[in-house]
C-alpha cells in the first residue's frame, strides 16, 4: 500500500478560547478521492484553511510526502503541492485561457517576457492530462463556473499538484457540467492526484468518493468507505437526526382561490407566450435546462426584464409590472439564486439586510429609519424563521449559507408578499439546513402565500410542489402533478422537452 499524500495528526483550532476544531487525524492516499462531510459550522471549511496554509492551528500537524508544512504559510503548502478550488475559481478577467493556466509557472520561474505559443504549450499540456479541451484563446471573464472550474484544475496540475481540494465545486454546475467534472475527478484519481472533495450533494459524494469523513462540531463523528453509506445515513451522520422524505401533498387546491394567473406574457426580444397559475397556498416547481428561460421568467415577473404583451394578474386585480418597485407594491417578492452577487449586501448588518425591500413601509415620510424601528423589525424576523445569530448587527457575511438565505426570506416577508418565487432557495446549503428551509417554505404557504420554486434539483421540486412546470425555449411546454412524477421520470422529461 503507497504512503499518505497527506496526514494530518491531532489538528486543533480555538477562536476567543472556543475550541472549533479538532482533535482532527486523516490521512489521504495517492488517486484517493476522499469526502469531507459536515453541515455549515461543522469545522470543514476551517480545516481547509489549516491545510492549505491560511490560518494556523494552536496543536497538530500537516505533512505532506512525510515532511511536515510550516502551518500557517499559503506559499509553503503551495509548493508542496497543495491547491484548493473554490466554487468561483479564481480566473483572471482580463487574461485568456491559456495564460491562466500559464500565470504561475512565468511567476515562478520569473519570466520578463513570454511568447503566446509558450503559453498556449503549456495550457494544452495541463488540459491534456486531465483529458479535455477549451478555446485556449477565450478570455477569462466571459467562462462559465464550469469552465473556470477547470482552469483552476488544470493550472493546479501544471504546477504538480500532488493534493486538490475541491470546495463546493458543483453547487453552480447544471448537470452535465457536473458530469463533465466528475469525470475529471476520475482521471485524476487515475493520474494519482489524491482529492478532497466538500459538497452538500450527498449522492454525488457517494458517487465518485471511496472514503468519506464527517465532521460536526469540529470534530469526526464517523468514517469509512463509501459503499457503507446511503444518503440517509450520510445524512444522519452529518446532522445528528434522520431526514425522512416528507412529500408536499395538499388536497384542498380545487377549493382555494387562485392568487397568481400568468396571461400569453412575452418578454422583451422574445415571442415566447407564457402563461399558468398558482392558488392560495400553493407551491409550484418550475424546471428547464439552462438556457431554456426559467430565471429569464421569475427577473420578468419581478420587474427586471421588460414585457412585450400578456397580463399579470394578483387575487384578481390586473398589475403592471415595469420595474421591481411596481412588484412589490403588486405583491410579488423575489429571492435570487445568486445570494453572494444579487442578494445579500455584504458589509451590512444583518438587520439592515432584512429591512431593505420595506423601508416604505416602516420609514417616516421622509423616508427616515428609526435604529430602533429596523432593529425591532430585524428581531421579529430572526425569531419568526430561527435565523441563528447572537444579535441582529452582526454583519450578514458572518452567517452561515442556510442562514443567509433566511435573512433573504425575511426581506422579502416583511412586504408582506402574495406571489413568492424562489430561485435555488437551498443551493450551496446543508442538508440540515435544506430540510429547515424546506419546511419553512411548506409554512408560508399554509399562510396563503403562492409560491414558485426554480430548482436544478429535481428531488426537491418534486418532493415540495403540488405540480411541475418544465421550460423549454422560454415557454412552458409540460404542467403535471408533481405526485405523478418521480425524479427519474422528471429527468427523462426535462430531455424529451
Amino acid at each position: 500500500m503507497s504512503n499518505p499524500v497527506i496526514e494530518i495528526r491531532g489538528i486543533e483550532k480555538y477562536y476567543e478560547g472556543i475550541r472549533v476544531l479538532g482533535p482532527v487525524n486523516l490521512s489521504i492516499r495517492p488517486g484517493e478521492v476522499h469526502c469531507l462531510a459536515g453541515v455549515n459550522g461543522s469545522g470543514k471549511s476551517t480545516l481547509i484553511k489549516v491545510i492549505s496554509g491560511v490560518i494556523a492551528p494552536e496543536a497538530g500537524d500537516v505533512l505532506v510526502g512525510g515532511e511536515p508544512l510550516t502551518l500557517g504559510r499559503p506559499r509553503e503548502s503551495i509548493r508542496a503541492g497543495v491547491q484548493v478550488i473554490y466554487q468561483d475559481a479564481l480566473v483572471f478577467p482580463n487574461l485568456t485561457v491559456a495564460e491562466n493556466i500559464a500565470l504561475y509557472d512565468w511567476l515562478d520561474t520569473g519570466k520578463k517576457f513570454v511568447r503566446p505559443r509558450d503559453a498556449i504549450s503549456t495550457a494544452k499540456a495541463a488540459l491534456d492530462l486531465i483529458g479535455i479541451t477549451m478555446d485556449l484563446s477565450a478570455i477569462g471573464e466571459d467562462l462559465s463556473v464550469a469552465d473556470r472550474q477547470l482552469v483552476a484544475i488544470s493550472r493546479a496540475i501544471q504546477r504538480d499538484a500532488k493534493f486538490i481540494i475541491m470546495d463546493e465545486p458543483t453547487t453552480a454546475l447544471t448537470r452535465k457540467e457536473v458530469d463533465g467534472l466528475l469525470r475529471v475527478i476520475r482521471t485524476l484519481k487515475t493520474a494519482g492526484v489524491a482529492v478532497l472533495f466538500v459538497s452538500h450533494k450527498l449522492a454525488e459524494v457517494l458517487d465518485v468518493c471511496e472514503k468519506v469523513t464527517v465532521l460536526r462540531d469540529g470534530q469526526i463523528v464517523s468514517e469509512g468507505p463509501a459503499d457503507a453509506y446511503n444518503t440517509s445515513t450520510l445524512s444522519h451522520a452529518m446532522t445528528g437526526r434522520d431526514i425522512a422524505p416528507d412529500p408536499y401533498r395538499p388536497t384542498d387546491l380545487a377549493s382555494r382561490p387562485t392568487v397568481v394567473e400568468v396571461t400569453d406574457l412575452v418578454r422583451a426580444g422574445t415571442d415566447a407566450q407564457v402563461s399558468f397559475t398558482i392558488s392560495a397556498g400553493e407551491i409550484v416547481g418550475l424546471v428547464g435546462l439552462l438556457g431554456s428561460g426559467r430565471t429569464e421568467l421569475a427577473t420578468t415577473l419581478f420587474g427586471l426584464r421588460p414585457i412585450d404583451s400578456g397580463s399579470i394578474v394578483i387575487d384578481g386585480a390586473p398589475v403592471r409590472v415595469r420595474h421591481s418597485k411596481d412588484a412589490i407594491a403588486a405583491g410579488i417578492a423575489y429571492v435570487p439564486e445568486d445570494r453572494a452577487v444579487q442578494g445579500v449586501f455584504s458589509g451590512q448588518s444583518i438587520a439592515k439586510n432584512i429591512v431593505a425591500s420595506s423601508i416604505g413601509r416602516i420609514g417616516s415620510r421622509l423616508g427616515l429609519l428609526a435604529p430602533r424601528t429596523v432593529d425591532g423589525v430585524a428581531r421579529t424576523w430572526i425569531e419568526r424563521l430561527s435565523i441563528k445569530t447572537p444579535h441582529e448587527s452582526l454583519a450578514i457575511e458572518k452567517l452561515s449559507g442556510g442562514n443567509q438565505q433566511r435573512v433573504l426570506l425575511a426581506r422579502w416577508l416583511a412586504t408582506s408578499p402574495r406571489f413568492l418565487i424562489l430561485d435555488g432557495p437551498t443551493v450551496g446549503v446543508d442538508v440540515g439546513s435544506k430540510e429547515e428551509i424546506h419546511q419553512l417554505i411548506r409554512s408560508l404557504a399554509a399562510e396563503g402565500i403562492a409560491i414558485l420554486i426554480i430548482s436544478d434539483d429535481l428531488e426537491e421540486i418534486v418532493d415540495n410542489s403540488s405540480r411541475v412546470l418544465i421550460m423549454r425555449d422560454g415557454r412552458i411546454v409540460s404542467d403535471a402533478p408533481a405526485d405523478q412524477l418521480d425524479v427519474l421520470q422528471l429527468e427523462s422529461a426535462l430531455v424529451a422537452a
